[in-house]
């Protein structure tokens, strides 16, 4: 008898559980697991980026041929559509959670659109350097310039792609529920990428 109670518990608990979405295979669970990645994800990221600024800082202390670059005046440019892109994202996310389909697109639409013209500005940037002949090999600052920003760049192409996949969805009208946590997931992830740009940004005017 006492067995009997106990499997009939279990089993009311692992029903409760489905019900309400807790169930190893159902929808809550995807969306801890998504978010899980996405965490780690995160974690990765800064190791690469501390890493990377680290060996810029101690570069920077015993370099004796540092010698500061002139900083391409797009790059203030890149970092207001940047931060107004990260405002558009957020701006399309409430629109989503007031089931505002239409809202979404358009706001979502628009802050992808500005992801891609930074990237466009990175490249007018790194253009003007080799147009003055600041190449990644001229000097330390250069090429911790080049390195950095590459880097960033790079990651925001990964979230490009994925924001561009919920934007195709989205458009397509087939952003269902169970889709929703990549809304999430690519517009945190955006937003760390923020937060490092205008890291980068201050260590190269700060002290770069």
């Amino acid at each position: 008898m006492p067995c009997h109670r106990t499997g009939s518990l279990m089993a009311g608990r692992l029903t409760d559980d489905m019900v309400h979405g807790g169930s190893p295979t159902g929808p809550g669970a995807s969306r801890r697991a998504s978010l899980l990645g996405l965490y780690l994800l995160l974690v990765s990221s800064t190791m690469v980026f501390l890493a990377l600024l680290a060996a810029f800082v101690m570069r920077r202390v015993i370099a004796v041929d540092w010698v500061s670059m002139p900083k391409p005046r797009v790059l203030w440019w890149n970092t207001g559509v940047l931060l107004a892109s990260s405002a558009l994202f957020e701006k399309a996310r409430r629109r989503l959670q007031a089931s505002d389909r239409t809202g979404f697109n358009w706001w979502w639409t628009a802050a992808t659109a500005l992801g891609i013209l930074f990237l466009l500005g990175q490249a007018l940037a790194w253009r003007h350097l080799r147009n003055s002949g600041l190449f990644i090999a001229s000097n330390p600052a250069t090429s911790f310039f080049y390195i950095l920003t590459a880097t960033h760049a790079a990651h925001v192409l990964g979230a490009i792609a994925a924001v561009v996949y919920v934007d195709v969805e989205a458009l397509r009208f087939t952003l269902g529920p169970a889709k929703r946590t990549v809304v999430d997931a690519s517009a945190i992830f955006w937003h760390f990428l923020d937060g490092m740009w205008l890291c980068l940004m201050a260590l190269f005017y700060i002290w770069g």
